[in-house]
Formats: structure tokens, C-alpha cells, sequence
């Protein structure tokens, strides 16, 4: 139905229930004179009367009973599907997709899963852990959750952890058979466990920065994986050392199964942010996940990422 249709035959049936022009005007917004030029303009397209009215009256013809008849169902669906999506508005209700980088959905969102879905009972939550480089927009996610320096530079963000640093680690069993690295040129005698980024197949440098001083380390090892987490049990094994998120690996710095090298000198990271498209309306569900992610920490405001 086109809008001029669908405009004319809601005058029609306001007409037809208040039976008067000038309550079924107020109704609409609209004066009396431009509801009447409404109906005649629909009466002429139709090339059949509907309405007779005098200057005290308005009465249905047998046309116009049998259009508000049939019309009526209609006006009243489209009344509900649209009281349908007003629900989406009025609460969290509805469906939403994450898309996140492994180490997120394991640290940061899996725990807090149960308490999300008891809050918010109406809402579906789909989680896809992917360390690619995946488009959130074209694979239809309501928004994605990343480090800072994987986000797309027109995304709205918001920060989830702060930024953390990178470490150089080893087990006690590997620093048992080899002497400990002091120095960054020391790295190279080492057997270094090293990653390889998913999402564009490069090997993860080592970058070490100490004040103000910023140097990459070319490092060597028998062995390159492609998940922080077997890198971390690999370095736990004792196969060599890791150079890993200090957040990941914070139990076992406390319980002394790693041990951090090399001082002062560590990488660092923007930060962990929840990323979504610009949009005006942002979906129920997603702000309530928004809502809720900063309930649980020091969260910054929603941020456009700054242009490198």
C-alpha cells in the first residue's frame, strides 16, 4: 500500500467512525478542510462515493460500508505489528549477537553470562568467540568486542578494560634449565613461543617499551601457535617463554607458575572496548548490555575511535 493510499484510507475510516468531520480531524492532526479535500480526492481516485454527508451529518454509503468493513482488519494489523515493535522500544526484548576475540568471551563476558541472562530474561544472547578479522555489520552482529588497535576507526566504542601490558614470561621449570634473560638481546639465545594472529596470519611482534625508549625484539623458538591460550600452556609446560597479556595471566604471576623477565620492559595495549556501528536508535538489547557492562567497572563514556 502507498502512502497516499494508506493516508487516504485512514481518513476514511476516521471519518467513518467518529461519523464527523471535526473529531475525526483533531484525530488525525490535520485540519477539517485539508480531511475533506482527503476524501473527495479518495472518492474521485475510487470513481465512487462513500461518505454522505450534509452540514449536519455524515453517513456511510453502501461502498463505504463495505470498504470500512474490509478495511478495518487491516488498519487493526497494522496497529499491532506496530504496537509489536513499540515493545522492543519499551524494554529489552529480542535477540542480540556479539562477536568477540576468544580471550574476551573466556575472560570478560563468560562469567558475567548468568547474571545477564537472569537480569534480562527477554533478551536471546548469541556469543561468537573469532579471532579473525571478522565485519560485524556484514555478518549482521549487533556490535563486537576487540582491543582497541583491531576496531575499525568509524565504530562507536566502549572501553571494557583498561590498557594493560604485555610481558615477557617463562615457568619456573624453564628458567630451571636455562639461565634468565636480562637484558632484551638476551631473548635470542631463548626458545620463544610465539602467535600467529588469526586474523591476518602475521606473527605477533615483540614490542617492549621502557621509559620512553620503544624497540622491537626479532625473536626465534621451535614452536608458533595460533591461540594465546595454548601459548599459555605451552610457556606453563616449561617449552619455552611467552610473551602474553599480563590480565591473562594474572593467577599465575600471583601463584608463581610464570614468572615475569626483563624488568621494566613490557608491551602495551590500548585497552578491551565494545565496538557497534554509529546508528540513532541503538537496540534495546544492545544498551541494556551496555548498561550493564559498566555496572560492572570503571567503564568510560561511549567514544567515536580517534582517526590514526
Amino acid at each position: 500500500m502507498r502512502g497516499t493510499q494508506f493516508a487516504e484510507l485512514s481518513a476514511f475510516v476516521a471519518v467513518a467512525e467518529h461519523r464527523n468531520f471535526t473529531k475525526a480531524a483533531a484525530q488525525l492532526a490535520i485540519s477539517p478542510s485539508t480531511l475533506s479535500q482527503t476524501i473527495r480526492s479518495f472518492e474521485e481516485r475510487l470513481g465512487v462515493r462513500l461518505l454522505n454527508r450534509t452540514t449536519r451529518s455524515v453517513a456511510l454509503t453502501e461502498a463505504g460500508e463495505r470498504l470500512l468493513h474490509d478495511a478495518q482488519p487491516v488498519l487493526d494489523g497494522i496497529d499491532k505489528a506496530i504496537g509489536g515493535v513499540n515493545s522492543f522500544r519499551d524494554k529489552p526484548i529480542g535477540t542480540l549477537r556479539l562477536n568477540m576475540s576468544r580471550a574476551a568471551a573466556m575472560l570478560l563476558v563468560g562469567p558475567l553470562l548468568p547474571q545477564f541472562l537472569a537480569k534480562f530474561p527477554e533478551i536471546k544472547l548469541e556469543v561468537v568467540a573469532d579471532d579473525t578479522h571478522s565485519d560485524i555489520v556484514s555478518g549482521r552482529f549487533d556490535a563486537g568486542i576487540r582491543i582497541g588497535e583491531r576496531i575499525a576507526k568509524d565504530m562507536i566504542a566502549v572501553r571494557l578494560l583498561d590498557e594493560f601490558r604485555v610481558i615477557a614470561v617463562a615457568s619456573p621449570a624453564y628458567l630451571a634449565r636455562n639461565p634468565r634473560p636480562v637484558e632484551l638481546d638476551d631473548l635470542h639465545a631463548h626458545n620463544c613461543v610465539r602467535l600467529r594472529w588469526d586474523w591476518d596470519g602475521s606473527v605477533q611482534p615483540w614490542i617492549f617499551e621502557n621509559s620512553g625508549r620503544r624497540l622491537e625484539v626479532p625473536v626465534d623458538g621451535s614452536l608458533i601457535l595460533n591461540d594465546m591460550y595454548l601459548v599459555e600452556n605451552a610457556v606453563l609446560d616449561g617449552i619455552g617463554i611467552g610473551y602474553l597479556s599480563e590480565t591473562l595471566i594474572s593467577s599465575h604471576l600471583t601463584a608463581g607458575r610464570l614468572i615475569p623477565l626483563l624488568g621494566d620492559w613490557s608491551g602495551h595495549l590500548s585497552g578491551v572496548f565494545l565496538y557497534y556501528p554509529s546508528r540513532r536508535q541503538t537496540p534495546g538489547p544492545l544498551r541494556a548490555f551496555i548498561d550493564f557492562m559498566r555496572a560492572q567497572s570503571d567503564i568510560v563514556p561511549a567514544t567515536r575511535l580517534k582517526t590514526a
